[in-house]
């Protein structure tokens, strides 16, 4: 009797364990697109293992992505704003943008309310800190 008392006990663990993981992925997945609305200023770019100076190569330190409702997107460089389209793909784990007739596709590294890492591999790995 405790033998089967001791199994349904472990099968109960794994059970709950395992709604639990999926309730945290499902949370995880359902938030992403929320917490990608807002401003985030480009902090750190590395391309092919270097670290790249953001000021030298776009001549300021004003470079952002804004991303806005009904997936419209902006790019900022300084003074200039260039307009496009943003969309999550592959279960929240790439991230699309369209804009001025260009299109990029970046891997999600890492993303939270407050620091977002993707990847292209043709354009490097960009890190951005939400500001707005």
């Amino acid at each position: 009797m405790q033998l089967v008392e001791k199994f349904n006990s472990e099968r109960m663990k794994k059970f709950i364990f395992i709604l639990i993981i999926m309730g945290c992925g499902h949370v995880a997945v359902s938030q992403t697109a929320d917490n990608l609305i807002g401003k985030w200023k480009l902090v750190k770019w590395i391309k092919n293992g270097e670290e790249m100076n953001i000021n030298s190569f776009f001549k300021t330190e004003e470079v952002f992505q804004v991303f806005l409702d009904n997936n419209e997107f902006q790019s900022v460089v300084g003074e200039k704003k260039y307009s496009g389209k943003w969309k999550l793909v592959n279960g929240n784990t790439r991230l699309k943008i369209k804009t001025d007739g260009f299109s990029y596709n970046f891997r999600i590294d890492h993303f939270d309310d407050k620091r977002r890492i993707i990847t292209s591999e043709e354009l490097g790995t960009y890190e951005y800190e939400k500001v707005e």
